[in-house]
């Protein structure tokens, strides 16, 4: 996409972060200086990890991983060491590219993970959009058959799991994702304001930009008042969001007085976006959000309402061509049931994972005579339109971010006041889901939430951290002693 994108249109803006611009020809000559670097670091089929926020030097290290016949493997650099060293330790990745920001760190975990090359980035320092090598040769292209991408996703045993994906899946995706939402060539202008280290946003921001030759203006940080300057300022044309991101625009005092009508489409993704939302949205707007759904181990794109065509409310949608979705039943997975009916989605088609790296049980388990069993509840109306009803797993969406509470209570274990935790997810009108976590103290023991708080914040991303802590005498148990999750839900939700 990007050799095209450079070859047709090479002055047009490619990349754009504040009063910087970056054309596809000085794109493709920044990512074709850092691939040839990375081939001589790491060579192919290594693996490169990024720890960097947004910028157009992510955008440009994503790419270059890729050219060079590495698998880049994006990361949050928002992770505390606790988290990353197991996934670090997982994938061995040859060379580390992160924010100079977070430098001591950085080279700390590469010490202790024996990764071989750093390469610190950012304002102060080094930055990919002036590449020291200018005589490179041209971008080199990596086989439709090599791993592309290494993205890491929560396990619910705890352990992160590495999605494999091949470039032949992941173009495929981004053709099938243009088949429901077409693009207009080199008139789209895109708002990145998730993380690029993100599945959704590389797929609805990243590879949909150089796709159609688009404007990709990247945003170092989500803040609402910036995201409606943006839009205005550059007559933005898509606009990638999820319900938190769509809530806090309309919440905040200058969304009545922004111009928005440059909007021609939204995108709705990583939680359910509810119907009053949407409503609210394409009112005072204009222009229609369309809600999709999809995974990691899916390229990662499953189904969208299409943009041309019936979009139905509540519905993530019709499945993307050549993939076959279907809901079958939770217990033998083998079922087909009938229109209506709840059950996991299951999904076949050429954009699936190889599998999870060193995890032979859980990628058998998940795919399975050429199925990959989603562990989500949905079910299809006649029409073919896929409903999200529940999550088969123990996970929560929190801001669009995969939670696992198991991973969370085996933090709140590593205190020494703590004998029993349980964390659940509730429904959050604003974040789409957020945690409670239900701490039982050890007797003659005293702990209080500040301080479980601050444990728990020495160890986890922000957005893992539970909302609403709660210290009990007890824990619901079922007959074999277990804790009942299922009591505390509703316990929770009453208050």
């Amino acid at each position: 996409m990007l050799v095209e994108a450079a070859a047709r249109a090479p002055a047009h803006p490619a990349l754009v972060c504040g009063d910087e611009v970056v054309s596809y020809a000085e794109y493709a000559a920044c990512v074709a200086a850092l691939a040839h670097e990375l081939a001589g670091l790491g060579g192919p089929g290594a693996r490169i990890a990024l720890l960097m926020s947004n910028s157009p030097d992510i955008a440009i290290a994503t790419f270059a991983a890729q050219a060079a016949g590495a698998q880049v493997m994006p990361l949050n650099p928002g992770f505390t060491a606790h988290e990353l060293i197991p996934i670090l330790a997982d994938a061995a990745p040859a060379v580390l590219i992160h924010n100079l920001a977070i430098d001591a760190m950085a080279r700390e975990l590469a010490e202790a993970s024996g990764i071989a090359h750093c390469i610190a980035v950012g304002e102060g320092g080094r930055r990919l959009t002036r590449p020291a090598r200018t005589a490179s040769g041209p971008l080199p292209l990596p086989l439709p058959d090599q791993l592309s991408t290494l993205q890491y996703t929560g396990g619910t045993t705890g352990r992160p799991k590495g999605v494999d994906l091949s470039h032949r899946a992941v173009a495929i995706n981004v053709a099938q994702r243009e088949a429901l939402l077409p693009t207009e060539a080199e008139r789209e202008r895109i708002l990145a304001i998730t993380p690029l280290y993100h599945v959704y946003a590389v797929s609805m921001g990243l590879y949909l930009a150089a796709n159609c030759r688009g404007t990709l203006v990247i945003l170092p940080r989500y803040r609402p008042e910036v995201v409606l300057e943006e839009v205005a300022r550059h007559r933005i044309t898509l606009l990638s969001g999820s319900p938190t991101i769509f809530t806090g625009l309309m919440a905040h005092e200058n969304f009545a007085a922004t111009d928005l009508s440059s909007l021609r489409l939204c995108f709705s993704g990583t939680a359910a976006l509810s119907e009053q939302t949407l409503r609210q949205w394409e009112a005072a707007t204009g222009c229609p959000i369309c809600e999709g759904y999809g995974q990691s181990e899916a390229g990662p794109v499953v189904s969208f309402n299409p943009r041309h065509g019936l979009r139905k409310v509540g519905s993530v949608g019709l499945a993307v061509p050549d993939t076959e979705v279907q809901i079958v039943d939770t217990e033998t997975g083998t079922r087909v049931l009938p229109a209506g009916e709840p059950g996991e989605i299951r999904v076949r088609g050429p954009q699936l994972m190889r599998g999870y790296r060193n995890l032979p049980r859980e990628s058998a388990e998940a795919l399975r005579d050429g199925w990959l069993y989603t562990g989500d509840i949905g079910a299809m109306d006649g029409d073919g339109y896929l409903f999200i009803r529940d999550r088969k797993k123990d996970m929560a969406i929190v801001s669009g971010y995969n939670v696992y509470p198991r991973e969370v209570e085996e933090v709140f274990y590593r205190h020494d006041a703590v004998l029993e935790a349980a964390v659940v997810g509730v429904p959050d009108a604003y974040r789409g889901e957020v945690l409670v976590g239900h701490v039982v103290l050890r007797p003659g023991v005293s702990a209080t939430v500040d301080i479980l708080r601050e444990h728990l914040a020495r160890h986890l991303a922000k957005y893992k951290i539970p909302h609403d802590i709660r210290i009990v005498t007890a824990l619901p148990k079922t007959a074999v002693g277990k804790i009942d999750k299922k009591q505390l839900r509703p316990a929770v939700g009453a208050g």
